[in-house]
């Protein structure tokens, strides 16, 4: 398939960035993918409707749209102007004028809004579009899509991000979306760590942490992580919900640092970003955040 400015560009074939760019393709949009972990983008060669680039370069003067789906702001700003903003294999190197940028990575809203004025000076528009629901909302495409910039430019692309999610908002200006990701996972993570010390302390006095579960889910406690990680990945010894440590604790450091900047409440927020801190310290980067589980477990006896 020849490359052409009618296609998509998607850099970051992760365990997101694969699902997500299919659902584009079989929803008609013509691809051209890239990653540096070669195997992933050569996995989706024989898709129909996506290319693979050999180089961010080359991905960026074969498209007229830009997806980044990368693991954070740095990466991103990496890849669209090169190693300290030089030219050096990056995809605004050779990209068409007016290219649209369009960054679904958990980034920083306060690096969002610098990036921005970046892009816009070599005219390129720009928009945040970070996503939730995890591998199970992008295989899928029942991502929640929270999108800040123009809101002309949400509109205009609207009904590609719908084929990616099914919950789609607009945030606000540029960094809104980014900035709303990050509250939420701070809200999530929080929530995991109170569910794990529930099933613990219930445990301890004798309860089976199975009927903790069961009876939170149908009672006010109820959050995200007792509805679907404990008896999924945590009670049942799994471990492999498919979103790392490392990510979890740069969202809820990305969310603390939010609120520092805005000058709010960080009571309860700088404690939380401390304990998924020391979990990435001990269990690495890459180890499943449900692991907290026994993270904890471990770190009270």
């Amino acid at each position: 398939m020849t490359l052409s400015h009618s296609q998509v560009g998607f850099v970051g074939i992760g365990a997101m960035g694969t699902p997500m760019a299919g659902n584009l393709a079989r929803a008609g949009y013509k691809l051209v993918v890239f990653d540096l972990d070669t195997a992933r983008s050569a996995a989706l060669a024989g898709t129909p409707g996506i290319t693979v680039a050999k180089s961010l370069t080359e991905l960026g003067a074969a498209a007229n749209i830009l997806i980044t789906m990368l693991p954070d702001g740095k990466a991103v700003r990496a890849a669209l102007c090169g190693e300290d903003d030089g030219f050096r294999d990056c995809l605004l190197e050779r990209a068409p004028k007016n290219a649209l940028v369009i960054d679904m990575s958990s980034s920083s809203p306060l690096g969002t809004r610098e990036l921005g004025v970046l892009l816009e000076q070599r005219g390129h528009p720009f928009i945040d579009a970070p996503v939730s629901n995890g591998v199970k909302g992008a295989v899928a495409a029942t991502l929640s899509i929270m999108v800040g910039g123009d809101k002309t430019i949400f509109e205009r692309v609207k009904p590609m991000l719908e084929k990616m999610g099914s919950q789609i908002y607009y945030a606000g200006p540029l960094g809104a979306g980014h900035a709303v990701k990050a509250l939420n996972n701070y809200v999530s993570a929080a929530g995991l760590i109170a569910a794990c010390e529930a099933m613990h302390a219930g445990q301890a006095f004798g309860l089976d942490p199975n009927v903790v579960v069961d009876i939170i889910n149908t009672s006010s406690g109820m959050n995200n992580t007792t509805k679907n990680k404990c008896r999924q990945y945590m009670l049942s010894g799994a471990f492999n919900a498919g979103f790392s440590t490392g990510l979890m604790a740069k969202d809820v450091r990305t969310a603390l640092e939010i609120a520092e900047a805005m000058h709010t409440s960080t009571t309860f927020a700088k404690p939380t970003a401390d304990v998924w801190n020391a979990m990435e310290q001990k269990l690495g980067f890459t180890s499943d955040h449900t692991e907290m589980h026994k993270f904890l477990l471990k770190s009270n006896t």
